[in-house]
């Protein structure tokens, strides 16, 4: 692996016009950048992240704050963040926000405080959180919901997409009176579920209910659907916590899953092949989220100047028999 002292000598430079030129220091002469920069690409040259990072007073340590640290979702996200972090030399401290703006921010504030080297962030809104990190030139990657276009690199999940095909794999297996329980409003991926509901179920009724990302909102926005008159006999769910409250009401209810009424729920959760019958999930890659994440991140640790990079992944349906009538 080629060294700073070898794109020196073959730039025909110090090491330290070499460090200056790489690192944006103004006072180097442009042409003597441009030559800087195309030796090190021409050797395939990597700088030292760890090293730029220790040598500007950043710890090798990025904080990870996510939404919701009991939802198996982002767990895995942590998990995926943490396993490229360590391999690469850095540790990852996790931060819950439970979806609170106000407490968000006082992560950030922590977070600029300690000097972390960059963060991972499943953002309140698009901006507010945000501007604070990148107005100190912390590096952030935002997972699962989106940043204003252009403003730094995030990994997200079509899921909009993913909960149409929901609907539509429901209607197909015969139910008609589809329902939607999402999660709170100006939630972007609780709307983006709630959006591709309703491509799904096209000029049909529909029957939805926003509440909490937690199972109390789940049973709540359940019980509601079920009271009306004509109330649902499937139920698309916007996550697993929600889905343990929306089982737990149909149970109540005496009502049997599948046969009764149809549930398809977001994130295939350990618990989902285990109940009777298993449950139809929307399968999201959890883990590579936050894998790819990590590496966004470390590669923007090591070189801002990088243009903002979107990841969009897939989600998948998992077909099982809490979607079926048999």
């Amino acid at each position: 692996m080629a060294t700073i002292s070898d794109v020196a000598r073959h730039a025909g430079v110090s090491t330290a016009t070499v460090s200056r030129a790489l690192n944006g220091v103004s006072t180097v002469d442009p042409a003597l950048v441009a030559r800087v920069r195309a030796s090190a690409e021409e050797l395939g040259y990597q700088p030292n992240g760890l090293a730029r990072n220790l040598r500007r007073q950043e710890t090798a340590v990025l904080a990870l704050i996510i939404s919701d640290v009991e939802n198996p979702f982002f767990t895995a996200i942590a998990r995926g963040v943490e396993d490229v972090a360590q391999t690469a030399g850095f540790s990852v401290v996790l931060c819950n926000s439970d979806e609170s703006a106000e407490k968000e921010r006082r992560y950030i504030d922590v977070a600029l405080q300690e000097r972390v080297a960059g963060v991972v962030l499943s953002p309140t809104d698009e901006w507010a959180g945000v501007e604070m990190l990148l107005r100190r030139g912390t590096p952030v990657v935002a997972v699962d919901r989106p940043l204003q276009v252009g403003t730094g690199d995030q990994v997200l999940v079509d899921t909009r997409a993913a909960a149409r095909a929901a609907t539509a794999h429901l209607l197909a297996a015969g139910y008609q009176r589809v329902g939607c329980v999402t999660g709170p409003e100006g939630v972007r991926t609780a709307d983006d579920r709630l959006a591709g509901y309703r491509e799904g179920i096209g000029r049909r009724r529909r029957r939805e209910r926003r509440a909490e990302y937690r199972a109390s909102g789940g049973a709540a926005a359940t019980r509601a659907l079920l009271a009306e008159p004509e109330p649902p006999d499937a139920l698309l769910v916007a996550n697993s916590a929600m889905a343990i409250g929306v089982l737990e009401t149909l149970r109540a209810e005496g009502l049997r899953l599948g046969r009764d009424v149809g549930v398809v729920a977001f994130d295939d959760v350990a618990w989902a092949t285990l109940i009777d019958p298993p449950l139809t999930v929307v399968a999201q890659p959890a883990y590579e989220i936050g894998a790819e994440a990590a590496r966004l991140l470390l590669a923007r640790i090591a070189d801002g100047s990088l243009p903002p990079t979107a990841t969009t992944l897939e989600a998948h349906l998992i077909e099982r028999g809490s979607s079926h009538r048999a």
